[in-house]
């Protein structure tokens, strides 16, 4: 049973103020377009423990999300699988600076990850977040849907190398949502 003194409904007063408080302080720090975007950042904020901060994607202009830093894709070879008929694997090295962020995409074929440094949380389609660290792997199936990927840490930097089995020619390995 909760204990309804006057002494702890002042204390949950109090931390009820502060939490709004907190909120009102960080909102003055966030760019936003609007009341959409408000309520947005107020739900992103209210439900971090539960999911990623700003996993909303994918990221409108003016956003908390869309204000982070991107990640950058190097594309370090691409090779036709001969015994593959019609199929390339593309092997690439992903860096993402501190607080990076990717809005939901989709691949065009299988993709295995694997950590270089640092931690990636991510979250495909009908799955759970999962954050990755160095030394761990993750595999995408063709298409489907990576609701996010970030890199959580506000210091320090993550890197990792996709391989990616497409269809010849080495075409576009991310495709929109």
């Amino acid at each position: 049973m909760m204990n309804t003194t006057p002494l702890s409904r002042r204390h949950a007063a109090s931390a009820g103020f502060a939490a709004l408080a907190l909120a009102g302080a960080g909102w003055a720090l966030v760019p936003h377009a609007g009341k959409q975007s408000a309520v947005q950042w107020i739900d992103d904020v209210c439900s971090a423990v539960a999911r990623p901060m700003f996993a909303s994607a994918p990221a409108t202009e003016g956003s908390a999300a869309a204000a982070r830093p991107r990640t950058t894709v190097k594309v370090l070879s691409c090779e036709s699988l001969p015994h593959v008929p019609g199929k390339s694997v593309t092997t690439a090295i992903v860096d993402f600076p501190p607080m990076a962020y990717s809005p939901a995409h989709r691949h065009p074929g299988s993709v295995t990850v694997l950590m270089l440094e640092g931690t990636v949380r991510s979250q495909l389609a009908g799955g759970p977040v999962g954050d990755y660290k160095t030394g761990q792997t993750f595999f995408e199936p063709p298409g489907t849907l990576h609701l996010f990927a970030e890199n959580p840490d506000p210091v320090r930097p993550a890197k990792l190398v996709s391989v990616f089995v497409t269809d010849e020619n080495c075409g576009p390995l991310v495709l929109p949502p």
